[in-house]
């Protein structure tokens, strides 16, 4: 989106423990220190502009130019984190106690990506327009897979893709993602591979199964010795 409208694409990156002073701003403290240091007066200005350090919600949020803000596997993240979010999806600003409120110069585009690994709160959901993307077809994964690994040949690129389709019909702990199936031409090209046969299949099926029940499962189903 970001690459097609020519806006800049500020990211933020959802993990376990994400608090606000990764995701929204904190006080450049070592700065703030040296100010106390140098001048005992400084008290009263050392919670300004000068002293902020914006971190992706902020920084989309400030922009005059048009951003494309990416939010991306928001349900790794702590459910506090997703408070965070709800006045920016709201109202477009955000409140800093010490400056006040902050409202967008130019609304982002924001684009919340999840992997369903836990329900997300309605109050973010009701903020958002819900777009489910499945797995793609066999034939537009090989698409995917012969632009991001030039030159792997059309014909392993198709095997590799009927391949993937055949372990996802499986009932796996963990279905193998298009990242993965692009891991895995990444593998046969660098391995000189010309045919997804059944050996090739067995010596690198641990680059997209990566549970041992699954390679187990995988095994016996495509009736691999």
């Amino acid at each position: 989106m970001a690459g097609a409208s020519g806006a800049e694409l500020v990211r933020l990156q959802c993990y376990e423990g994400l608090d606000e002073a990764r995701a929204l701003y904190e006080w450049n403290y070592k700065k703030q220190l040296l100010r106390i240091q140098a001048d005992d007066d400084a008290w009263g200005d050392i919670f300004s502009e000068e002293f902020l350090l914006e971190r992706p919600l902020l920084k989309a949020i400030r922009s005059d130019a048009p951003t494309v803000l990416l939010i991306d596997e928001i349900d790794k993240a702590d459910v506090e984190v997703e408070g965070l979010l709800l006045e920016i999806l709201s109202d477009y600003q955000v409140t800093i106690p010490e400056l006040g409120t902050i409202a967008a110069v130019r609304k982002p585009y924001v684009v919340l990506t999840s992997n369903a690994t836990r329900e997300l709160s309605e109050a973010l959901k009701r903020r958002c327009l819900y777009l489910h993307l499945g797995y793609p077809t066999p034939e537009r994964e090989r698409d995917i897979v012969l632009t991001r690994v030039p030159g792997l040949s059309g014909n392993l690129a198709e095997q590799l893709a009927r391949t993937v389709a055949t372990l996802r019909s499986l009932e796996l702990k963990k279905s193998p993602s298009i990242a993965e199936t692009i891991d895995w031409g990444q593998t046969l090209l660098a391995l000189g591979r010309e045919e997804l046969n059944e050996d090739t299949i067995g010596e690198t099926l641990g680059v997209v199964l990566k549970h041992h029940s699954d390679h187990g499962r995988a095994v016996k189903e495509l009736g691999l010795s």
